[in-house]
């Protein structure tokens, strides 16, 4: 074998694995040279009660999963209080990212994300909502590692912005529908 087609071979190799990681498909959890990041933090007021944002954060997880998030969303074990959930992020043209997390819900002031299955072998991530006025102080805190020293933290840090939109885009939508049903309500 020439050593062209060697480095070819091995390129594809890398090639193949990476896709394999950037799409979730194979998690590197090696424990070795791990970092640590922060995630967030992110905070919101929002004009609902944190009752009804929590029901709003709640409810495709613990109930039935609305036809518009099917895409997005596939609940894979439903207990009362935690849920095994995978999360479909597209984040490229061609390019799906599937995470399998826990989801446990602590009605109505907490909701802790760990993930078992991503492009990354660690992150957890908390909702934390108080009452503030006529509203919710909502905050959004996260911690994502990877292994491998200075590799694993370029790696990180090309994960944990689009990680943070996407986020961000999900806490928008909350936002939104606790609002909608908060001024509906009488």
């Amino acid at each position: 074998m020439t050593l062209a087609l060697r480095a070819a071979i091995a390129g594809s190799l890398v090639g193949a694995g990476a896709a394999l990681v950037a799409r979730a498909g194979l998690t590197l959890d090696i424990g070795v040279g791990r970092r640590l990041r922060p995630l967030g933090p992110i905070a919101l007021d929002i004009a609902a009660p944190p009752e009804l944002v929590f029901d709003v954060i709640a409810a495709p997880y613990l109930g039935r999963t609305p036809r518009a998030l099917r895409g997005k969303l596939e609940v894979i074990e439903r207990g009362s209080d935690l849920v095994l959930a995978a999360h479909h992020t597209p984040v490229a043209p061609a390019l799906t990212v599937t995470t399998v997390e826990t989801v446990r819900f602590e009605r109505p002031r907490h909701v802790t994300f760990r993930l078992v299955k991503g492009p990354v072998p660690h992150v957890v991530e908390r909702y934390d909502l108080r009452p503030s006025g006529d509203g919710t102080a909502f905050e959004y805190r996260g911690e994502l590692g990877t292994d491998l020293w200075a590799l694993g933290a370029w790696w990180g840090a090309v994960v944990a912005s689009p990680w943070e939109r996407t986020v961000a885009s999900s806490l928008h939508d909350i936002r939104t529908e606790a609002e909608r049903r908060a001024h509906r309500e009488p």
